[in-house]
């Protein structure tokens, strides 16, 4: 007789460990990625191996409790029939607290999890197991990083063992011991510590996107050379618009293996570096120090991940700010919107500078977007209120498998939720070609570049960028560049890249948000890109009559 499923949920704070020992118990398996009850909010499920146990791995929850991720956690919760609550051995009294005030009310049956055994005093640990024993609550203490073997099955024996505490969970804690913390570094000090953190998030990810940059560089002529003039030539007698859908401008086997070349590689590579930062501890230790910096643009420490993750696909970093606060998500979203440049305008506006022999314009350009996105983001949302929560993790040597599993999630999300996205938008963006509505737009739309100092031909380029972001590269394919001065070929890319997120981020963010809401922030940043580019066409010339 088959044994009932039995569904152990587990729920702790950021940090604590929990996506470490749902991996260790599902052997490093990432997991089904779902939804619930039409939620874009995404939880990880995985079955022990050899028992009827599924396993949910939540995300973390907050102090605040305020963001999507955290309510849809608690949502979960509900539905599980084992809590298992996953603490910090070094803070467990206080993350006990915290969780039973939260979800101790409901009848759940109750197993602990206690993690950082290794950094945590005995008599802690001791007391913590005691004090669960006298309640009935399962009590396991393990080093979630190292535990194997018997630990793993005495977990399992944990979750089926688990009853409902004795009396009210959030009735039981009155333990008052001392909390461990972390030794400070570098990243701590007020004054040199987010300068420090800003020049570690230099190198952790701007060498990525320049490696991701050379790689696709390297190998898009093999690209063109096996794959797409092959798929071209067969398609020659197809239908129009068939070729149009296909191996057009925009058909998708001519964009989609460009976008994979293209962006591919700066999500992966992003991917490792930031599993690097969390597998590190050094993730928290960097929105901590970079926290009073933020909230100035109205942003936290917390929301600087997806704005990075932004920078290899605007779309992951979309989905990546779910776990932002309620209060934040917005503003966070704006500046992915804006000045994260993804993988595609990067690819773009090199390709673009180096035709036109001026290749350092690159890094005046790509300063020049993010400080005017910070702007737009502060100007257009409320500033946020101070991080209360400061969880100073440790530090400690990350392990190749928990990189692993954390960079295979990440590139799940791309290859299942961006990708599919982008298909549909390749679809759509041939049919507008294949009826020249694009070419149409842009004939009408070409005397308003005269405004910002451009000849009409550039506008193909800046209209095919609403679309994509690689768009502007139809000026690699006329004369146009060559006519082009250095202060002109600036703005057009500057114009191209800001002018609107692609449609593919804007669809995502409409169906994260509401339609309402993309096309409010659309126009939003279409007015801050008009006006900037204006600035920037116009004040060399100004400077230039003063002189």
């Amino acid at each position: 007789m088959l044994e009932a499923e039995l569904t152990a949920v587990l729920v702790g704070m950021e940090s604590a460990g929990k996506s470490t020992v749902f991996a260790k118990l599902t052997h490093y398996h990432t997991g089904e990625e779902t939804n619930f009850r039409g939620s874009t909010v995404v939880c990880r499920r995985g079955s022990i191996h050899g028992t009827n146990i599924v396993l949910v791995d939540t995300p973390g929850i907050r102090q605040q409790a305020d963001s999507r991720t955290t309510a849809m956690a608690l949502d979960e919760v509900e539905r599980g029939d084992v809590i298992v609550f996953v603490v910090r051995g070094t803070h467990a009294v206080s993350e006990l607290n915290l969780l039973s005030r939260i979800v101790g009310h409901l009848e759940n049956r109750v197993a602990v999890i206690f993690t950082f055994e290794d950094k945590t005093p005995f008599q802690i640990r001791e007391a913590i197991e005691r004090f669960c024993s006298v309640y009935g609550i399962s009590f396991l203490s393990v080093n979630a990083r190292t535990f194997a073997g018997n630990q793993l099955e005495t977990a399992v024996a944990s979750v089926r063992k688990a009853k409902r505490p004795s009396r009210p969970f959030h009735e039981l804690l009155d333990l008052e011991l001392s909390e461990i913390e972390p030794p400070a570094t570098i990243f701590d000090l007020n004054r040199i510590g987010p300068w420090v953190s800003l020049l570690f998030i230099v190198l952790l990810f701007g060498l990525p996107v320049l490696a991701a940059y050379l790689l696709a560089n390297v190998t898009q002529p093999y690209l063109d050379a096996f794959v797409l003039d092959p798929l071209r030539h067969a398609f020659q007698t197809a239908p129009g618009w068939l070729r149009a859908l296909t191996v057009g401008d925009y058909g998708v086997l001519t964009l989609g293996p460009y976008s994979f070349l293209w962006a591919f590689p700066v999500v992966l590579l992003i991917g490792v570096t930031v599993a690097v930062t969390e597998e590190s501890g050094l993730k928290d230790r960097i929105a901590d120090s970079l926290d009073p910096w933020l909230q100035k643009i109205g942003l936290e420490g917390r929301d600087l991940i997806p704005v990075l993750t932004g920078f290899g696909c605007n779309v992951v970093g979309v989905l990546q700010s779910r776990a932002c606060g309620q209060c934040t998500r917005t503003q966070c979203v704006s500046l992915i919107a804006f000045g994260s440049a993804c993988s595609y305008t990067i690819g773009a506006s090199l390709s673009l500078f180096s035709s036109a022999h001026h290749p350092l314009l690159f890094l005046p350009y790509i300063s020049v977007v993010f400080l005017v996105g910070a702007i737009h983001t502060r100007i257009f949302n409320r500033s946020a209120t101070p991080l209360a929560e400061r969880r100073r993790t440790f530090l400690q040597q990350p392990t190749w498998k928990g990189i692993g599993f954390r960079v295979r999630s990440v590139v799940k999300q791309f290859l299942l939720q961006a990708m599919p996205t982008f298909v549909i938008i390749c679809f759509v963006a041939a049919l507008l070609d294949y009826f020249h509505v694009v070419n149409w737009v842009a004939h009408v739309t070409s005397p308003v570049f005269i405004l910002f100092h451009l000849p009409s031909s550039v506008a193909p380029a800046v209209i095919f960028s609403t679309i994509r972001k690689d768009g502007m590269l139809v000026l690699n394919q006329t004369d146009v560049l060559d006519s082009l001065s250095i202060s002109q070929l600036f703005v057009v890319v500057y114009l191209a890249s800001t002018l609107s997120a692609c449609m593919v981020t804007l669809w995502t963010i409409g169906r994260e948000f509401s339609w309402r809401y993309a096309l409010r922030m659309a126009g939003r940043q279409a007015a801050t890109s008009v006006v900037s580019s204006l600035a920037l066409a116009w004040t060399p010339l100004l400077l230039h009559s003063i002189v």
